[in-house]
């Protein structure tokens, strides 16, 4: 088998790199090794920024986004039982779309099928071989039977425990990680959302979090040790300890309600230096993790696809290869961006074990100084909504 691409992931960057290689006349194969019901069964946020939703405009899929998805023009910060507005319209002219994860990928997935593009899914033992070559060939089994596909290029949309960033050797890649000594406590209920707009609370108890999917179904998240198990938390637990975390205007309002999914996310920042090798991209979560406090992690992966489909795109049809050659330094520049965003906001908003008096009291002021200055609340709502490609 041959095709000019290959994709190893079929999650949301995955699918959204073939669909934009498909509409430039790119042929590729995607890999995955779940089924599709694995992955649409995956949660993950739901906060899409303006370069995102563009992505998927570009490729033919903004209508049911745009119907169906939130625009939310600001977000709200709590503390100290109070709250303040970061108003994304006002100081940028911009906003994010709250359209779930989930509905991306079926959304995808729909548009490929549709399309006829190929997708392997079950693939087990997916190898990189050659990728230092002009002639790099990927291998991988399905029930047991080897095939081999030749190619151009591959596209490492893996995931953090992918093949791809494994491929690159260890003397040529230098990775950079930060453990946080805490997880999120993330639940699903069919209640409607508590606010409008999410809700970022900065407590004594820890943080937490009021989010949305749509008008009748929320997903709330609080700080918990990483040692914590989902089955350590009762839904009344839950919402017990979500109401002490955020203001009481807001706790008097919540409606609670049996959840529909209960798990626990440990938060990390990482990236991998280099992103490519040879004819090897890495895209998304197989180069870098955020934690999810700055709403970061699909996005990050969608201005790495931007990237290296104009890469692509320049290389086959304009036989330009300047992107191709710096795609790993383009898509690191903007990445480490988000990856500051991301710390600042889990910094911000989070108790650390090790704080001291002093500690707290410079977190208190750096919510009263985001609270008052205008100056600061134009730099979150740029960097929220999204730093341009």
């Amino acid at each position: 088998m041959r095709t000019q691409v290959v994709i190893i992931g079929g999650g949301p960057s995955g699918l959204l790199l073939s669909q934009l290689l498909l509409k430039s006349g790119i042929d590729s194969v995607v890999l995955e090794r779940k089924t599709k019901e694995y992955v649409l069964s995956r949660i993950r946020a739901g906060v899409l920024e303006r370069g995102m939703v563009n992505l998927m405009k570009e490729v033919g899929l903004g209508d049911r986004l745009e119907a169906e998805g939130f625009v939310h023009d600001g977000t709200l910060i709590a503390a100290n039982n109070e709250s303040f507005r970061i108003d994304f319209a006002k100081q940028i002219g911009t906003s994010v779309v709250v359209y779930g994860q989930t509905e991306v990928t079926r959304d995808l997935y729909e548009a490929r099928e549709k399309d006829g593009g190929a997708i392997v899914f079950n693939v087990e033992d997916v190898v990189i071989n050659n990728a230092k070559t002009d002639a790099p060939y990927v291998t991988y089994k399905v029930d047991g039977v080897e095939t081999r596909i030749d190619c151009d290029y591959v596209a490492g949309c893996d995931g953090f425990h992918g093949v791809s960033r494994q491929t690159i050797p260890q003397d040529v890649r230098r990775e950079y990680e930060k453990v946080y000594p805490f997880g999120w406590l993330g639940v699903l209920s069919e209640t409607p959302p508590v606010d409008d707009e999410l809700i970022y609370a900065n407590s004594p108890r820890g943080f937490a979090l009021c989010s949305m999917r749509n008008a009748n179904l929320s997903r709330y998240y609080v700080q918990c040790p990483r040692t914590d198990k989902p089955e350590d938390w009762s839904d009344d637990a839950f919402w017990d300890e979500l109401k002490r975390r955020i203001p009481d205007e807001a706790a008097d309002k919540l409606i609670t309600g049996p959840t529909i999914e209960k798990s626990i996310a440990p938060l990390r920042s990482f990236v991998c230096e280099p992103m490519q090798y040879g004819r090897l991209f890495l895209c998304g979560d197989a180069a870098h993790i955020v934690p999810p406090t700055g709403a970061k992690g699909l996005n990050t992966a969608a201005s790495d696809i931007h990237y290296l489909y104009h890469a692509l795109r320049d290389h086959y049809l304009e036989k330009d290869d300047a992107g191709i050659e710096g795609y790993s330094a383009k898509a690191l520049l903007r990445v480490w961006k988000a990856e500051r965003f991301s710390w600042w906001m889990t910094t911000l908003l989070h108790r650390f074990p090790d704080q001291t008096e002093f500690d707290l009291k410079m977190q208190q002021a750096e919510i009263a100084f985001l609270r008052d200055n205008d100056a600061a609340q134009k730099v979150m709502a740029e960097n929220y909504v999204g730093l341009p490609y």
